[in-house]
């Protein structure tokens, strides 16, 4: 038999084998079991949370040749042929490649016709905010009334782009994505089924590296088994993820907290021989700092699935509330700035520095060579004496404008005039006649 890849092959078959959705599961298992059915469903949520899975589900619960019930048999002819995608009466539409208003009018032209097995003809519309506007408005009506025997169940990861005439015609439930722990705690499960042996810190590097996605955690578990030769180890996920060692982390961070610019290159210069991806880098950082921080707020909330408590622990007693939540804005930019940074290395350096540069009590003051030769001019100019402040003018009291003749002459042509006055001979003024 060939290779199933673990998301299908670990598909959940029940409501009880999910992984979270609480709170959807609950709706749908009471609704079954007081027979209060809608006629459309609307789930929404990010990729791999389990949309069109609860929607498969939901229809072996409707179709189940034992009756409607939340906990279908599994045995019955209808459950098997839903478990292998061949049940005729579960028809299963792709919105993505069957956008037009032709598709949808070929649907409700159908949908006027009795199941051909099962209880309920079941349609499952997935991404359906690719409809155009038109096959929105050619589906309108039968999704307001639709035949008793037809059930709608729709699946999208962008609610936003829906009509409201849509969304008021359905009950809509939102899946939450899904947490570290809850995808940590499944691929434990399935590891151990499936005799893997694995280390418990890889995994949760793969759980936050899924985001949220369950489907992209199985993913890369499968991409991960096949990088360690049937076996999870911490260095090999790193690798495959791009990240660095922990330890590595550790040590840009101390050097962060020493105000060490040396060591810190020193640091970046030889992770870089790794060709790491920058941007987890900064992301693995953001979030020790933001461990940091709730650890500061709250003390001995630090978790120790990575096997780094007691560092966050230390760095919270280190670090000021202002340090960590500078660090953490400056890297939450700095992940920004990669994009259009020439070289990326060179915009993690300039991430890294710019904690340094802007962190309260760092010294900003010149180069040493500078500083020190401003130093010692001053310790000069300490030891001369100090020159005497120059003598205010008084203000010169102002006169009426004279003529160009009468204006006062330069004080050297004058002192001249002077001279050649006192020289020349006294003469008798004459006589008047």
């Amino acid at each position: 038999m060939s290779y199933q890849v673990l998301a299908r092959k670990w598909r959940p078959r029940t409501f009880e084998d999910m992984v979270g959705q609480e709170h959807v599961l609950q709706a749908l298992i009471h609704a079954l079991e007081n027979q209060r059915l809608h006629h459309a469903y609307l789930f929404t949520g990010t990729r791999g949370v389990g949309k069109t899975t609860i929607g498969r589900l939901l229809a072996r619960c409707l179709n189940c040749e034992t009756g409607i019930t939340p906990r279908p048999c599994g045995t019955c002819s209808s459950c098997r042929e839903i478990q292998e995608g061949r049940f005729v009466d579960l028809i299963e539409i792709d919105a993505a490649s069957r956008t037009g208003v032709d598709d949808m009018r070929e649907l409700t032209d159908n949908v006027q016709y009795a199941p051909s097995r099962g209880r309920y003809k079941v349609y499952l519309i997935d991404e359906v905010h690719m409809l155009t506007n038109q096959s929105f408005n050619a589906f309108l009506k039968t999704l307001e009334e639709p035949p008793e025997h037809v059930k709608f169940l729709l699946a999208t990861t962008d609610p936003q782009k829906l009509p409201v005439t849509v969304l008021s015609r359905c009950l809509q439930f939102n899946l939450k994505r899904m947490t570290p722990e809850h995808i940590a705690g499944h691929l434990t499960k399935v590891l151990t089924a499936e005799q893997i042996p694995f280390e418990e810190p890889a995994l949760w590097l793969l759980a936050r590296a899924a985001d949220g996605s369950m489907r992209d955690a199985l993913s890369l578990t499968d991409q991960a088994i096949a990088f360690g030769n049937q076996k999870l180890a911490v260095r090999d996920v790193s690798s495959m993820l791009g990240t660095i060692d922990q330890r590595d982390v550790e040590r840009i961070v101390n050097a962060l907290v020493e105000r060490d610019g040396p060591g810190l290159l020193a640091e970046i210069s030889r992770i870089a021989d790794f060709a790491p991806d920058y941007s987890v880098i900064l992301a693995d950082l953001l979030s020790l700092f933001h461990r940091v921080t709730m650890e500061q707020v709250v003390p001995g909330s630090a978790d120790n699935a990575l096997g780094d408590a007691a560092q966050v622990q230390s760095l919270a007693r280190k670090l000021s509330a202002e340090d960590a939540q500078l660090f953490y804005q400056a890297a939450l930019l700095g992940r920004k700035d990669l994009a259009i940074t020439p070289d990326a290395r060179m915009g993690f350096e300039m991430t890294l520095l710019r904690m340094l540069a802007f962190r309260p009590g760092a010294d900003r003051r010149a180069p040493p060579a500078v500083s020190n030769t401003s130093a010692s001019a001053k310790v000069e100019s300490r030891n001369e004496p100090e020159p005497e402040p120059d003598p205010v003018p008084s203000p010169v009291p102002d006169q009426a404008p004279q003529d160009c003749a009468d204006a006062p002459a330069d004080n050297a042509w004058l002192a001249s005039l002077d001279a050649q006055a006192e020289s020349a001979p006294d003469y008798p003024e004459p006589e008047p006649e």
